[in-house]
């Protein structure tokens, strides 16, 4: 009796495990695809023949489209997780993609859209965010021939570019989710620590104008300092290093590990923010909307009031704010869904849907 009884507990624990992983991925495989923008005129005025735009689509056309936009460095594919779209894309997830068509774009200069180390290196336009947003428009609208969608939500960049969906397309979707940002123009600590990347590279002897044939070294160190300075979580932080010897080897083992960065597209991706400032037309933002941001953002601390302020010319706009805890990871706390399904959940089962 008790093997046969420790036999059952262990086939229940085997089946646990083997379901687990097969759970965070429940949904279908994403689809990858390019489309071509003709004739892409940047803000600057150039204009680009053919600026090609890489895209991943997961679940199947004749669901509600969906638009999911990635943070600084990323790609589309940075938000197929576990931790992110094992939480919401799985059946009866959230963003069900039985349900809904999602699209996660590459922005400009990131993944394998356009970028300058495609051969223009510092030639290339020098791209903003505005421009970012314009091709995943063009793309949305042109490339995939759809004329609305249910949501419009991003993380950290793709958060700034969901406020940016908000205020240019307010038409173009029901409901809107930014995650880890704000409406508000780039500055502070988050503005002064992307120029030191910006800065490094333009300053570093190896770079040489953007015609280099080694990368510069300053692109790892500076990156690394960067997210050090602003990712992470205090609590966390303290809780992954809390002796001198351990924040060493935490460092050590950043500095070291492996950077496959180009140092003209880190320096464009960081440098595209430079005039981020979506705050002039906030009152334009019809869809619904629900901020996610994190308590212990470092980028987008709460305490500065910018967030409270802004929502309030917003008509339909509330925020889910994360509690700091050793568990959150400051900035990169919605980097997990688990956070915040519910409230997204919520969103979508009362956000009217909108005629387009």
């Amino acid at each position: 009796m008790q093997i046969t009884h420790l036999a059952r507990r262990l086939a229940v624990l085997l089946i646990v495990a083997l379901s687990a992983p097969v759970r965070a991925a429940d949904y279908p495989a994403p689809v990858q695809g390019t489309w071509i923008a003709r004739d892409f005129r940047f803000h600057t005025g150039e204009v680009m023949p053919e600026l090609r735009i890489q895209y991943r689509t997961v679940g199947a056309p004749t669901g509600e489209p969906v638009i999911v936009l990635h943070g600084t460095t990323g790609s589309g594919a940075s938000m197929l997780t576990p931790a992110y779209a094992g939480e919401l894309f799985g059946a009866g997830q959230p963003l069900d993609a039985g349900k809904y068509f999602i699209i996660l774009p590459d922005a400009i200069g990131h993944g394998q859209t356009a970028k300058p180390s495609d051969g223009l290196r510092a030639k290339f336009p020098r791209y903003n965010y505005d421009d970012m947003v314009l091709a995943q428009y063009r793309l949305v609208t042109e490339g995939l021939g759809i004329k609305h969608v249910r949501l419009v939500t991003g993380n950290s960049m793709g958060g700034m570019h969901s406020w940016i969906w908000g205020v240019k397309y307010p038409d173009f979707m029901d409901a809107l989710a930014p995650m880890a940002s704000q409406p508000t123009e780039m500055s502070s600590r988050n503005w002064m620590l992307r120029r030191l990347i910006t800065d490094s590279i333009r300053n570093d002897p190896e770079w040489k104008g953007g015609d280099y044939t080694t990368q510069p070294k300053s692109v790892q160190f500076a990156s690394v300092f960067y997210a050090i300075a602003t990712n992470g979580g205090t609590l966390a932080t303290q809780k992954a290093a809390p002796t001198r010897e351990a924040a060493d080897k935490l460092l050590d083992s950043r500095l070291k590990a492996p950077f496959r960065a180009d140092a003209n597209d880190t320096l464009y991706q960081w440098d595209s923010s430079r005039d981020y400032n979506p705050a002039p037309g906030l009152e334009k933002i019809t869809a619904a909307l629900l901020v996610i941001n994190a308590a212990d953002d470092e980028r987008n601390p709460p305490e500065t009031g910018l967030m409270d302020a802004a929502l309030k010319r917003v008509k339909n706009g509330r925020l889910h704010l994360i509690p700091a805890s050793d568990d959150t990871s400051g900035h990169g706390t919605t980097g997990r869904a688990k956070f915040y399904s519910q409230a997204l959940r919520e969103l979508l089962q009362t956000a009217p849907r909108r005629t387009p």
